[in-house]
């Protein structure tokens, strides 16, 4: 995917952080839109389409989180790449945003650097998982659509965050299997991205609110496995 085929848009209520990562991003090659507060980001990544928001957690009126959620709710939002942009490191911070469907973080104040590593970073991995996968798959009772990114239990919709989605994805390629925190952190969320060590814990906890508590095992002191 070549960078001039990439659209960006960033999402900041200081025109300073707006200017400075817009500029870099462009000099690289992205097609970049800016928008200064949430709700106007809403409206222009509904015209825009990106491939990737950057969102400044931290917003008046609407933040970032409350943005994501609203964009995760939308079918065409689905999977599309959100970085936070964040001066905050506490680990609740964190979960919320990736329990709201965000994909990675970025800190203030920015690094150029490491703002374009991590952007490629993300790009290459969502490449990968655009290889050709079967589309739907049933078992034990659950229906996972992988192109509507929905999940169906006896014909009931049940709507899951990004993250969520992913790792149940992850935990039903290989049924018995126990996948290891560190290949969970490493499949979902990269070796790029930071995250507190509550994160796989608060995702599995979600998960068995939402799908049901037996089909994901915990394998103390390992990981997690899917049985039905």
């Amino acid at each position: 995917m070549e960078n001039e085929n990439i659209k960006i848009l960033v999402v900041d209520d200081e025109q300073d952080i707006l200017e400075f990562v817009s500029y870099n991003l462009k000099k690289e090659g992205f097609k970049v839109e800016t928008a200064n507060d949430g709700n106007k980001g809403v409206e222009l990544a509904r015209q825009f389409n990106p491939n990737l928001i950057i969102l400044d957690i931290m917003m008046p009126e609407v933040d970032g989180i409350e943005v994501c959620r609203m964009l995760r709710k939308d079918a065409n939002f689905k999977s599309t790449l959100i970085v936070f942009l964040t001066a905050r490191s506490e680990d609740f911070t964190q979960i919320s945003a990736l329990e709201a469907g965000g994909d990675d973080f970025i800190a203030k104040p920015i690094k150029p650097r490491v703002l374009l590593s991590r952007i490629n970073a993300l790009l290459r991995r969502l490449e990968r998982t655009e290889v050709k996968v079967e589309v739907e798959v049933e078992l034990g009772g659950l229906r996972i659509n992988r192109e509507q990114v929905m999940v169906y239990k006896e014909g009931r919709a049940i709507e899951l965050a990004k993250k969520e989605f992913e790792l149940l994805n992850l935990l039903v390629s290989t049924p018995g299997k126990v996948f290891t925190r560190d290949e969970i952190f490493h499949k979902i969320w990269g070796t790029d991205v930071i995250v507190g060590n509550r994160t796989i814990d608060v995702h599995i906890r979600k998960l068995r609110e939402k799908i049901g508590d037996t089909y994901i095992k915990t394998v103390k002191g390992i990981g997690y496995k899917f049985e039905f």
